[in-house]
Order: structure tokens, then sequence, then C-alpha cells
């Protein structure tokens, strides 16, 4: 670890245990939404002067990008066709209709590369799985890498139709997605770099028949960042992981000269989770797709015990698995440990919902990975509160210390879900106000009567059922 401090929430540790450090000097804007993040990274795409590179977990061929840019690989091919480096790592799971129905990614099918062949597609492509169904579940876009243009993205929005939202949600035909990116310049885009030339230079299905595209091609490996890219700006920013244990054994130093190889498993996005709840002085605020760790359960209740002011934002529709694990005698235990959660009158478990003029309520599907503590703090990217993305799926995050970036991050999230402004509030006072709204909420619900803004709140022991 190198002996960068960040000037806000310095009482906020780094984690300590990743391969990437704490790096000061980086420029952060949150991306809320899929429709303006993905807007903003088709910008930097079409500015791209030499290089592009994606990691894609799951994929819906009928997406398409905002202000009517086509499909994600019409994007692309476009970038390809100036003669940039275009380059994408997918997830591959065969059982992927097994263990996930309704999901679907773009796994390197033979019609899917017949397919690509067809519209003549120059970007180079590779697979890459985890075993037993895991998930290569990272999400980023490096535009320009190690180039003084360069730009990063990280963050959990899917590729698919229901993710390409609007902010505030208004009612319409299909699901509303809420999710968030960060866009990242200066030192900590260096090791998004880092990351994806790992994963390319060491995807389970390179060298396969069907593991890459176009196969000659696409087998060279990537050369490793030999440096960090310039400060640009004055945040300090961490790269955290799931990294699955005796997934990477390359040898090659980071810029750094910290070694790569990773036996034991990365778990840097865990640490810091913990680390963050742990250090908590006066709130936290958490939006997530899963409420499913013990761990983060039991440093919610100590933070609570401490008198921390703490939002917890879900799907109102929670998802399959918790809905089947509360039929397991043997999680009990768990959902007992939550429900405790509820005896504190500061902590509020809420989820948002749109109303159509008719009346009836479209629930607004909670997907982001993010989390703020004391307004100073704050973590946007792929990882689920669950220990399977703790422990098991590829997983990438940025966690960065700033409190003017941090605290509107805050205010344009309460604004969207309350409809009101909490820029005048400080955080504390921000989630009271969170807690009161979406109390009356509930009840305005269960009258079927018009919401104030779209967050409601769930009781934490029936949350699931």
């Amino acid at each position: 670890m190198n002996d960068v401090r960040p000037e806000d929430g310095a009482h906020i540790p780094p984690a300590s245990g990743g391969t990437y450090p704490l790096r000061a000097g980086n420029a952060i804007e949150p991306l809320i939404d899929g429709e303006p993040a993905f807007r903003r990274i088709c910008e930097a795409v079409e500015k791209a002067q030499h290089s592009v590179w994606v990691t894609v977990a799951y994929y819906e061929h009928a997406v398409r990008m905002p202000d009517e840019r086509g499909s994600f690989f019409d994007v692309l091919d476009r970038a390809a066709a100036k003669g940039i480096d275009v380059r994408v790592i997918f997830w591959r799971e065969p059982r992927l209709p097994e263990v996930e129905p309704g999901s679907s990614h773009f796994s390197g099918s033979a019609d899917q590369l017949r397919w690509l062949e067809q519209r003549g597609s120059k970007l180079l492509a590779r697979f890459d799985r985890l075993p037993n169904a895991y998930c290569q579940h990272q999400k980023s876009w490096l535009v320009d890498a190690g180039e003084v243009s360069e730009v990063a993205f990280v963050g959990g929005i899917n590729l698919d139709r229901a993710s390409i939202s609007a902010p505030r949600h208004a009612p319409r035909d299909t699901l509303h997605v809420h999710d968030l990116y960060v866009e990242i310049r200066g030192p900590a885009a260096t090791d998004v770099h880092h990351n994806f030339v790992q994963r390319w230079n060491e995807a389970s299905e390179r060298g396969l028949l069907d593991g890459e595209w176009p196969s000659a091609a696409a087998a060279a490996a990537l050369e490793f960042p030999k440096f960090t890219s310039r400060p640009v700006g004055s945040i300090a920013a961490q790269v955290t992981r799931t990294i699955m244990p005796n997934r990477y054994m390359d040898e090659t130093a980071t810029p750094d000269a910290k070694p790569l190889r990773i036996v034991d498993g990365e778990h840097s996005v865990f640490e810091q989770y913990i680390a963050a709840l742990d250090a908590a002085e006066r709130c936290i605020y958490i939006e997530n797709q899963a409420i499913a760790s013990p761990e983060i359960v039991d440093a919610l209740y100590s933070a609570l015990e401490r008198g921390i002011e703490v939002v917890f934002l879900v799907p109102g529709e929670a998802h399959p698995a918790f809905v089947e694990a509360r039929k397991n005698p043997r999680a009990q235990p768990f959902f007992e440990r939550l429900g405790r959660l509820g005896q504190f009158d500061h902590f509020t478990l809420a989820a948002i919902a749109s109303q159509r003029g008719t009346g009836e309520y479209q629930e607004i599907y909670v997907h982001a990975k993010i989390a703020i503590v004391d307004d100073c703090w704050a973590t946007i990217g792929s990882t689920n509160v669950a220990a399977r993305s703790f422990r098991r799926d590829s997983e990438l995050n940025v966690s960065f210390w700033h409190e003017g970036v941090a605290r509107r991050l805050r205010e344009a999230l309460l604004l969207e879900h309350l409809d009101r402004d909490t820029s005048l509030l400080g955080g504390r006072a921000a989630l009271a106000l969170f807690r009161a709204v979406a109390r009356e909420n509930r009840d305005r619900k269960g009258c079927a009567e018009p919401l104030e803004g779209l967050a409601y709140a769930l009781d934490p022991n029936e949350y699931g059922h």
C-alpha cells in the first residue's frame, strides 16, 4: 500500500488486501441510470483515438444505445471501422438458461459467431467463464488505455433494454431498472486498465476454436501498463475487486511492483465495505440488488447500535434466490438477524416505485451496487451485497473519498427517489427525511394513494416473503 491519505473521509480506511492501492489525483463523476450513463459512455467511445476495451456480463440482443446510436455492436464496430483497437471480454456460461432462467448473454455460440461474421465485425473478442456457473460479473469500459485521453467507466448497468432507463423512472410499458456507473480519469484508471489486461491475457476460453473472435487476430497478449496515468484531479480513489482463488497466475508486476499472483483470491470489495461501515460516524446509505450478506447485516447492526442513521434501498420484489432462501430452514438465522435491524427506529429498508395515471404502481428494479458513508466516501461498481459476489463472482468497484462528489451523489439520488431537494441538509438529516417520506409512502401505497416521490418503506421481517 502506498502512503496516499485522503483529505476527505480520512476516518474510513482503504482496503489493504487487494491488488490496487489508494491513488490520489483522480477526477470522478457518478452517472445515475442507464440512459445518461450509456450516453456519456458512447460519447467517449465516439471520441476514442486509440482503443476501446469493454468487459460484459449480461447482454440482450435487442438492447439499443441512447439517441438512436443503434446496438452495442453498432457503437463498437463504428469505432473499429476508424482503426480503433476495440476489444470485448464476454462472460460465457453454457448452463445460464438452467441456472438463471430468463437471463441472456453473448456467450460466443455458433450462431452468435456466425452473426459476427455476417456483419463483418472488426472488433476483437474473448470469452471467459468461471467454474460452477459463477459469473464474470464485471462491467467496465476503458477508452484510450494509457493515453492522455484515457477515461474509464465502472459500474453495474447491464446491456439490456430495461436498464436503458431515464432518470426519475416515469412509468412505461417495460420494466425500469435503476443502476449506476462511475467515470474515472487519472491514476485509478490505470488499475481498470491493468484489470482488463489481466482478464484478456488469461481469459479461460483463449486458444479454443470458439473462444475468441476472430481467433487468429485475437491471439496476441496485451502488455500490462508500466506507469500510472497522470493526475487530472484532486480525488483519492481505489479500485477493488472480487477474484476467485487461483484465478490469475501471471507473475508480471503492477506499476507499483506488486506481483499479480492471486492464489488465495482477492476480496477487497468486501474488505472495503466492512471497513467503511465499521468506521461510519453519522450516516450510511446503500443501494443494492441484494441484502444477503450476514457480515454486512451484522456491521449495519453495530452501526445502528452506535446511533448511525441507515437507509438500505433494495428491489421491492426481492431477487428470486432471496425468496427461495426464505423457505430454507437453514437460512432462518440470517433472516432473524436481518429482522433485528427493524427494531431500530433509525433503520430504513426501502424500495422505489412509480405510479401510472390509472393509479397502479410500477416497481422500479434496484440493480444498483453503491454505498455512501458520512457524505464523504462512496463506492460504485458491480458487487452485490451477497456472499457470492464478495467471494466467488468476478467483481469490480471504484471507491472514492471526496465530500463534494459523495454528497452531490447522495443529493441527486434522494432528489430522484424522494422528489425532495436535500442540498441544504447534512447526510444524517437527509436520511432521516428519507425515513419519514418512505414510511408515509408505505402507508399511502397500502391505501392505493399517490406517492410523494418514489421511495416507500419495507419491513425487514417480511421482505422476500
